[in-house]
């Protein structure tokens, strides 16, 4: 099916900032992890290109409907105003596109530890009991097109690409209630108490593995929730996730 049957949507131009530029630096540098056999079809941001030719056929333009046919790629715009421009550009060794693709996303992620600042008289502490999130947020993927050559001398596309995110996460968790983070007020030795956690975070994925950066706070429920040193105070973690699609 040509792509000119495809149903066409309308996308925002997207946002320049450090995040944006220090993820085509890495794609550029061939730095990125993960990799694709083609490009799916679908709604792009062109970001930036090196081929001046390219760029010229571009133009003012940014939002295209974007699909791979063997060793080029097919570019349609449909800007606010104006004609729907078609072209075609053949991916050439030693040149380069990269675009954007911007979504929300959903997840589900562990966190293998929490690191709590010092609260009273107990120092720095690393809570690895079990944790989980549910994650939601706003997802950057990149995809940087080129060309590399075979054995056999002909040259095909190569595409690797990598998503950045940056959102919300709710969860459950547990971690350690003792005499010394209750101020001496629990009246057990020990035990695992029920912790229900919220905050922010910043994820990578790299399509085998997503890994994040979280800063939250902890909810303890039950009596010794009001003498826990870390009831609702920041705590500093890590999410990680598996890529099963």
């Amino acid at each position: 099916m040509s792509y000119f049957n495809f149903v066409r949507r309308k996308r925002g131009l997207c946002f320049p900032g450090l995040a944006v530029l220090a993820t085509s630096s890495l794609l550029a540098g061939c730095a990125a992890v993960g990799r694709l056999p083609t490009l799916e079809p679908g709604d792009y941001q062109f970001f930036r290109t090196n081929d001046p030719a390219l760029a010229a056929a571009v133009g003012q333009d940014r939002a295209f409907y974007v699909e791979q046919a063997h060793d080029s790629l097919l570019f349609l715009s449909q800007p606010a105003s104006g004609t729907a421009r078609h072209f075609s550009y053949p991916v050439r060794r030693g040149h380069h596109v990269l675009l954007l693709d911007r979504k929300f996303d959903l997840d589900v992620f562990t966190i293998p530890f929490k690191a709590r600042p010092p609260q009273g008289p107990v120092p720095v502490q690393l809570n690895t009991n079990f944790n989980a999130a549910l994650y939601f947020g706003r997802r950057l993927d990149f995809y940087h097109v080129n060309s590399k050559q075979l054995l056999n001398g002909h040259q095909t596309p190569q595409i690797r690409t990598v998503g950045l995110g940056y959102g919300l996460f709710t969860g459950l968790g547990s971690t350690i209630i003792n005499p010394d983070v209750t101020n001496q007020q629990t009246r057990i030795a020990e035990y695992e108490g029920f912790v229900v956690h919220a905050g922010a975070a910043a994820i990578y994925d790299a399509r085998i593995f997503n890994l994040g950066l979280a800063i939250g706070a902890d909810q303890l429920l039950g009596p010794d929730g009001r003498s826990w040193l870390y009831q609702r105070k920041p705590w500093f973690g890590v999410l990680f996730g598996l890529d099963l699609n």
